[in-house]
């Protein structure tokens, strides 16, 4: 549909009323925050049953970050991690960081913003859960950073070029985020750290299009192939 996230959101809590349907994000929002959960689970799990000092997720409408931390307090609780609970740290994008205001400003709830970023997924400029991600991330001593477009982009880029891993603009918002919480002391650079990288890059790849190379466009004869191959070397294929 035209419009961001919070219009989906709005329509699909009116389609849901008029036809009953249910909306795992909207109407159905319990289960969808309980599954949220299993994050935290697989990040302990991953870390050989033990937790990182600091945890820098993404933040949009909210639920992800305070029930990875739901998910860590309740491995602690049954005995299955030890050791103190992580520093929980938010990432958003400065067209749309209702959050990152709220924690600077000191605020109870988040101020609703209209979104305006390339990161689109997280582009929710009033969030539901609001108030839980600033709960979550105050009672863990953590703290907040926004990334503009082209600091997005950049983390994006070095992902792809450090860890072969292509993310989209949600994931290049945490990167470029744990940057900046690292270079102002939020992070110390000795502490382990987790960045929270949710999202594809082919989701929105058309973002890096100034970034590459354009493809290139070859036809059906291997005349043009064999032209094109003996241009790319190092790359170029050896011929028999």
């Amino acid at each position: 549909m035209r419009g961001n996230y919070d219009d989906v959101n709005r329509l699909c809590t009116q389609v849901a009323d008029q036809y009953g349907w249910g909306f795992a994000n909207i109407n159905l929002r319990s289960y969808y925050a309980e599954g949220a959960k299993t994050y935290g689970f697989e990040i302990a799990e991953q870390l050989g049953w033990r937790f990182p000092d600091h945890v820098v997720s993404p933040v949009a409408g909210g639920t992800l970050l305070p029930r990875i931390a739901r998910g860590f307090r309740e491995m602690k609780e049954v005995g299955l991690v030890d050791g103190e609970l992580p520093t929980i740290h938010a990432a958003q994008a400065a067209g749309c960081a209702p959050v990152i205001n709220a924690l600077t400003e000191g605020l109870e709830f988040p101020d609703p913003v209209k979104p305006n970023t390339i990161a689109r997924s997280i582009a929710i400029g009033n969030p539901a859960d609001g108030f839980q991600v600033l709960e979550a991330i105050r009672a863990s001593g953590g703290s907040g950073a926004m990334a503009t477009d082209s600091e997005i982009l950049d983390a994006v880029q070095l992902i792809a070029q450090t860890e072969g891993i292509f993310t989209e603009p949600a994931g290049g918002t945490t990167m470029a985020c744990a940057i900046k919480l690292i270079e102002n002391g939020s992070i110390p650079r000795e502490e382990s750290i987790v960045v929270c990288i949710t999202g594809n890059g082919y989701k929105t790849a058309e973002v890096m299009n100034s970034r590459v190379k354009p493809p290139a466009q070859l036809g059906r004869g291997l005349k043009e192939f064999d032209e094109f191959m003996a241009g790319a070397a190092p790359f170029a294929a050896t011929k028999n």
